[in-house]
């Protein structure tokens, strides 16, 4: 997290907490009224949270000192500060997915994976931020904690920016097109979008059925591999959910990389990518080469056809989520938004059929890919946090494109293909700002894929290969 993170409780990751409450070294309260202070002092310049539930926290903080004292932490996340992002139901608060269109709206009933956290005994400290319906990649009501006048990264900005500046231990976001990676990349903490099917989105504000992901934001991989492992089931409430028993992920973090087959991209990834950021993850791929792991080129396939596939998908299941509303109610949403739900009602039914198609043909040729390789490692977006108000990216080699674009570009193939995709901080440009490299797996891989990055994080301690980026501002 930004190197202004002291050693108080709400700089602690979710994993270091977890195991002082265990051990009666800090408890719940504690760590909850940390965090809590640590939301009044920076949130007011931040704005990662659309909605900051105190009073329920510390009553939920209050019922897990007394559970845990009594018999025990029922999990590693009893009595842990969690951030929801503002599309997950809680029931009795409000759902506003960042829009107008949700005003006065209140869930009935708790998400499935809200019910799965606070089962668990996590502590709710309120919800997080998104760009409007999570149609955008920049959340730009909320800043970037490393410098404010940069871009925090979206959908899901405001659930990493609350990790990251200290107001959450941890956070939940969504990832349609790269919104939990994105942000967590821009503000140097661990993003995970797990295998397609896995965590369940039962309850969850939809942008696009059959690319939409949950998971978790976090300071480190183990804490990401422990937010899963309560996460993880079949739910059959949510159609896509899968019904095959998940590993438990956290257990099986410390394994060796010796033999792990790792894939880096020849095309597409390094292509129109800062040469900061190409650097800093080719040096991290050579820390994986040096664990054991066979670094090995490969190629992506279908390359060319990644982004339209992705807007073909997106695009016309995202208008008719809101088709009713916006034929009654375009005034209520943003102009960016409306303009996009707009142009997906143009988009022929012939047209969403071939992109499914070919995302079929995509997902099969991916497939080829992990028989040769376990993990493809890359950047996870080509460049770091954008200016505030910026709207496009030049390139040296004279081709622009939009901020947005720029950052879904490359996360964009493993939510098409529904492969785990895992996000680790690997370095600083000489802004100091976080860049971070992507680890994807094959469907159902997330194990492996979390192994790769706590192997990755175990050996930067050792060696310091990640210099500290500059102060955070917060």
């Amino acid at each position: 997290m930004p190197p202004d993170a002291p050693s108080e409780p709400y700089g602690l990751t979710l994993a270091a907490a977890a195991r002082a409450i265990a051990a009666r070294e800090l408890s719940p309260v504690e760590l909850t009224e940390s965090v809590l202070g640590r939301i009044e002092a920076v949130d007011g310049r931040l704005n990662a949270y659309a909605a900051v539930t105190a009073d329920r926290a510390r009553a939920a903080a209050a019922a897990a000192e007394r559970e845990i004292a009594a018999g025990g932490p029922r999990s590693p996340l009893h009595g842990i500060p969690v951030g929801l992002k503002d599309l997950f139901d809680v029931a009795g608060l409000a759902t506003g997915a960042g829009s107008r269109v949700r005003e006065g709206h209140r869930a009935a009933e708790d998400s499935a994976v809200a019910a799965r956290l606070f089962g668990a005994g996590a502590v709710l400290t309120g919800k997080t931020q998104t760009h409007e319906f999570a149609y955008g990649l920049t959340t730009p009501q909320t800043r970037n904690p490393w410098d404010p006048d940069r871009v925090a990264g979206g959908s899901s900005g405001g659930s990493a920016v609350a990790v990251a500046s200290g107001a959450a231990t941890f956070a939940l976001g969504t990832d349609t097109g790269g919104s939990i990676r994105v942000p967590a990349a821009l503000n140097g903490m661990a993003g995970l979008k797990p295998t397609y099917g896995l965590v369940s989105r039962h309850g969850v504000t939809a942008l696009c059925w059959s690319l939409d992901h949950v998971g978790p934001i976090t300071r480190s991989v183990e804490d990401a591999a422990l937010v899963l492992d309560v996460l993880a089931g079949h739910d059959p409430r949510d159609p896509a959910s899968s019904d095959r028993p998940p590993p438990p992920y956290a257990r099986e973090l410390g394994g060796e990389l010796d033999g792990l087959r790792v894939g880096v991209p020849v095309n597409y990834y390094f292509e129109r990518t800062d040469p900061q950021v190409s650097a800093a993850v080719r040096r991290a791929v050579e820390v994986l080469c040096g664990l054991g792991a066979v670094c090995a080129d490969v190629r992506v396939p279908m390359a060319e056809h990644i982004r339209a596939v992705q807007w073909g998908l997106t695009a016309p299941e995202a208008t008719a989520y809101h088709e009713r509303t916006l034929r009654a109610s375009p005034e209520l949403y943003g102009a960016e938004v409306r303009t996009l739900l707009q142009a997906g009602a143009l988009v022929p039914a012939g047209d969403y059929l071939r992109a499914q198609r070919a995302r079929a043909l995509m997902r099969r040729a991916w497939q080829a890919v992990f028989d040769a390789v376990d993990v493809v490692a890359a950047p996870a977006v080509p460049c770091t946090a954008a200016g505030r108000g910026r709207e496009r990216i030049d390139w040296p080699d004279g081709t622009s494109e939009s901020v947005a674009d720029a950052y879904v570009r490359l996360s964009a193939p493993a939510n098409i293909v529904g492969a785990p995709a895992l996000t680790v901080p690997v370095g600083c440009d000489d802004a100091g700002l976080p860049i971070g490299m992507q680890l994807i797996g094959r469907p159902f891989g997330d194990a492996t894929v979390l192994r790769a990055g706590a192997a990755y994080e175990r050996a930067r301690g050792e060696i310091g290969r990640l210099a500290p980026c500059g102060t955070a501002q917060s």
